[in-house]
């Protein structure tokens, strides 16, 4: 990852807080990895002796330091999705001295669903597909450039399908809860999660994205490799990350309770990854008035080949920190 060994080259103090879940998401729940930021921030303070902590999160980072930022500012969470009980209102998170928000997205769960394949219809046989909204097969009906009225039916699509997910994990936890006994859990694989019309449509959500592109390859490759977001799952875990209507992690939300801590806002103007609408809706919602939003010119996700960009990127955080006063 380019960030870390980036901004501790320039002379800045980084630690790399990992979660209780490193390198498996499959089980992860948002609320729980927000206990375990605040377990950082504390060490780092008491233990470690800084006087300043700022949150740096790069890509999916951001979104889930803004879902801390404001539970630490003004916590409303007492349990998680599935109804468990994981008190932020009552563990005294912590607050950031700032938080530097970079080529990141909403969150985890807006994400997935704007790269959610609407053409499946039937998540125990993904092969049963709308082929209307099959945009990668040669014999859809629809080709770029889509229309407008296209592009809503696609979304909705896709909201549509997050929420049928959604709607299976609460029935199926209900269920195994009346049963009772050792089984409260179910894992399942989430089919088809990398289809956006904006991969193949340059002019939907435009940025300066290499296009028919996404940040790991192909995307009608990606759609169904191993790899692909959110393929792998836990009921618990779906609720608490990825789902539409009942992550606690949204953006927009958490960006909006955010109001006194300072904010950085870096955009990476060809992200080949984070959509080009999250960024002006995170400052749109921000409710701080200490905020900042800079544009990187040409910056993919991942700065590959971008020294000048990734320079400029680290230029910026370091005058940031110095006027805040979270650097010598």
């Amino acid at each position: 990852m380019p960030m870390p060994s980036a901004l501790a080259a320039a002379g800045l103090h980084v630690l790399c807080a990992a979660s209780r879940y490193p390198k498996n998401d499959s089980g992860l729940i948002m609320e729980k990895v927000a206990l375990d930021m605040a377990a950082w921030i504390r060490d780092a303070r008491e233990n470690e002796g800084y006087e300043k902590v700022v949150l740096v999160g790069w890509s999916g980072g951001g979104s889930l330091s803004l879902f801390y930022g404001a539970q630490a500012e003004s916590p409303t969470v007492a349990q998680t999705p599935a109804g468990d009980p994981v008190d932020l209102k009552a563990a005294h998170l912590p607050r950031p001295d700032g938080i530097i928000f970079i080529a990141a997205h909403l969150s985890r769960a807006e994400t997935l669903t704007e790269w959610l394949d609407p053409s499946v219809l039937d998540e125990r046989n993904p092969d049963k597909r709308d082929r209307e909204l099959d945009i990668y097969a040669e014999d859809c009906p629809y080709k770029p450039p889509f229309s407008a009225e296209f592009v809503s039916r696609f979304r909705e699509a896709q909201r549509a399908r997050n929420a049928r997910i959604t709607g299976w994990c609460l029935e199926t936890l209900s269920e195994l809860g009346k049963r009772g006994g050792a089984e409260r859990e179910r894992a399942f694989v989430v089919q088809r999660t990398m289809c956006d019309v904006r991969w193949i449509d340059a002019a939907v959500d435009p940025n300066g994205r290499r296009p028919n592109w996404c940040y790991l390859g192909d995307p009608r490759t990606v759609n169904v490799a191993p790899v692909g977001l959110a393929r792998y799952s836990s009921l618990r875990s779906w609720l608490s990350q990825w789902s539409f209507t009942h992550s606690n992690a949204k953006g927009s939300v958490n960006a909006g309770r955010i109001k006194a801590t300072p904010v950085l806002q870096i955009e990476n103007m060809a992200d080949d990854a984070v959509p080009a609408s999250h960024n002006p809706l995170i400052s749109e919602n921000l409710a701080t008035r200490d905020k900042e939003y800079v544009r990187i010119a040409g910056a993919t996700h991942y700065y590959v080949n971008q020294p000048e960009q990734l320079r400029q990127c680290i230029d910026t955080i370091l005058d940031w920190s110095r006027r805040h006063g979270v650097t010598a």
